[in-house]
């Protein structure tokens, strides 16, 4: 009997050796083991668990006080740094794309008064110089930044590492790149690829920067386990939703609802305090903008849609309009999330597998198409003339050429007209944002231009989605949003005859539809609204919209996007995966789906 058993245990023994690597080119399947090459293609799973065995105990009984004083001292200084550090990543990604999207429409407005056509030639080239800088940085420096990031963050704070995403070099793509593909005008926003930046950051920090580039500090590597540098990064993703909205509680609530698994007090009280120091360090860098110091630096940029001055009550007879616009906001998000898998497949096996070269002609190639539509449509329709000016109201009718906000003037043959499909087309998405949520401006949008850009918008935002270039869906789906909201908010107006109901407010319930609908999200995308539009009242009706948008969007179990690795909240070790780009969504509380995609991140 024992010597059959000592003949099994040999058996077993051959059988493993023989299926362990023993050259460069040797991969174990199935196994918790990596070879050098492997590693380079496959991710691994982190362990966040913590050995309370005797070694361990003993070790912490001989540390004393001061010790465990300056570790913790240590951490909220971390904390602090990794603050700053996002806060100060979001401040130049905002105006660098600010200045050069002003120098962009100044300059085209400047040379369409003497010819439309030079005007949009040079209108497409700009576009066309910034998309390629932002693709060319992707393909060639940093493929890792492609994408939001978002999903493979989510999947490193729950146990699964993917190589080169927290990289110096996936910093500095995702920085750059981002800058590039918002300032060149694609239906993409910089809100995502922050949230990948502040775990960027965070993750460099704590192993002390980076050794390849010889940015490296012995002072700072204090956080070597898996355990310090994950409770690093999930304060970075809180950072960086709290630099892109100007929400530092959303950004609080948005880490404990969707990026990670693991929490716990000490671990909220620090991601709130680097939340709290990002607010701090964007209010400071406003304050230095409005002096003049950041060029074309305007309004837009930091999100702030403050609409405190619109409508300031409803009534019972408006929940049903808004009780449409949630069922509207459920059905959209599920055909947007259904149409991007189907282009995503699309590319993973037909056009990405050719290389890096069709990577770049697909951006410039959709680029120009972008280009061609926000300029081109506008040109389309016919100007209307300017409203009866309100001595209340500040907005002025019509624009200068080349400035910013509502009625913008664009091939008009009159000086008191403007085109109100250029008003939401040729601005940058932030003011375009502003311009659909802006009180005191009932029947600005025809229901015609509505229709026109929420159709070629959507589009767009489809197609664009998983190009190899930074790219976040926050911003474009408040535009999506905003859009059907308003015409709900014109019929509703033209219906019930009253005066105090503002079109804005149906616009901005529409944006929270649409984000619940397409994400799923709740709680944190209900305070990250409340925050970016300050106005505490509407809080109610916002919460309406999200659970019927997101009840919606369940009765057709589609696939979301931003619902990536979903697995029972346990301490266990995930395994070993060998696919690098993985979608999986929550079916239910205990059960994950996977997907594979490639065009999250064109990592190839």
């Amino acid at each position: 009997m024992l010597s059959n058993h000592f003949q099994n245990g040999m058996e077993t023994a051959r059988f493993v050796w023989s299926r362990l690597p023993h050259s460069e080119e040797g991969e174990l399947e199935g196994a918790g083991l990596l070879s050098s090459e492997s590693n380079k293609n496959c991710a691994e799973s982190l362990d966040y668990e913590v050995l309370e065995n005797y070694a361990y105990r003993e070790e912490q009984a001989q540390r004393g006080k001061l010790f465990v004083g300056y570790n913790v001292g240590v951490k909220w200084f971390f904390a602090l740094l990794i603050g700053i550090g996002t806060g100060l990543a979001a401040v130049f990604i905002n105006i660098s794309v600010e200045n050069f999207a002003g120098w962009k429409f100044a300059l085209t407005f400047n040379i369409i008064q003497k010819s439309y056509l030079a005007g949009f030639l040079i209108y497409i080239l700009i576009n066309l110089a910034l998309v390629f800088s932002s693709v060319y940085i992707i393909t060639q420096f940093a493929p890792a930044a492609a994408g939001s990031g978002i999903p493979e963050i989510k999947g490193y704070l729950n146990g699964i590492d993917i190589p080169g995403i927290l990289l110096f070099r996936t910093l500095i793509g995702k920085i750059f790149g981002s800058i590039g593909s918002v300032g060149g005008g694609l239906a993409l926003g910089k809100e995502g690829p922050l949230v990948h930046t502040g775990a960027c950051i965070a993750s460099l920090l704590g192993q002390g920067g980076s050794t390849k580039y010889h940015l490296s500090s012995r002072w700072l590597q204090g956080f070597k386990s898996d355990r310090d540098r994950r409770d690093l990064v999930t304060c970075g993703c809180a950072a960086g939703v709290a630099a892109a909205f100007r929400a530092p509680v959303g950004g609080v609530l948005f880490a404990l609802e969707e990026v990670t698994s693991w929490w716990r007090s000490q671990l909220m009280w620090r991601v709130f305090f680097t939340s709290a120091i990002v607010a701090v360090v964007v209010r400071a860098a406003m304050g230095w903008c409005k002096s003049g110091n950041c060029g074309h630096f305007g309004s837009g940029g930091f999100i702030i849609w403050d609409i405190s001055d619109g409508q300031e009550d409803y009534s019972f007879e408006e929940l049903l309009p808004m009780a449409v616009i949630g069922v509207i906001g459920g059905l959209l998000g599920a055909l947007f999330n259904q149409l991007t898998i189907y282009v995503t497949r699309w590319r993973r096996n037909y056009l990405h597998k050719k290389g890096s070269r069709v990577k770049i002609y697909e951006a410039c190639l959709i680029s120009v198409i972008t280009s061609v539509i926000s300029f081109g449509l506008p040109l389309l329709r016919k100007c209307s003339p300017c409203p009866d000016s309100d001595p209340d109201s500040e907005i002025e009718c019509p624009r200068a050429p080349g400035m910013y906000g509502n009625y913008v003037n664009f091939y008009c043959s009159k000086d008191k007209e403007y085109n109100d499909l250029a008003t939401i087309f040729f601005n940058t998405q932030d003011d375009a944002i502003r311009n659909l949520f802006s009180a005191k401006t009932i029947h600005e949008f025809s229901t015609q231009s509505l229709l026109t850009f929420l159709v070629m918008f959507y589009t767009l935002a489809v197609v664009t989605f998983g190009t190899a270039v930074p790219a976040g869906q926050f911003v474009p789906g408040i535009m999506i949003g905003s859009t059907y909201g308003r015409l709900v908010g014109i019929f509703t107006v033209n219906h019930y005859k009253k005066l105090n109901i503002e079109e804005g407010t149906y616009a901005l319930l529409g944006a929270a539809s649409f984000l619940g609908g397409s994400m799923r999200m709740t709680v944190s995308l209900c305070v990250i609204m409340v925050e970016i539009t300050n106005n505490l009242k509407l809080l109610p009706l916002i919460m309406l919209v999200l659970l019927i948008s997101k009840e919606v969007y369940n009765l057709f179990r589609q696939l979301g996007l931003r619902h990536i690795f979903v697995v029972p909240r346990a301490s266990h070790v995930i395994g070993v995966i060998t696919r690098k780009d993985l979608l999986i969504e929550e079916e239910n509380d205990d059960s994950a789906t996977v997907e594979l995609q490639s065009t999250s991140r064109s990592a190839t």
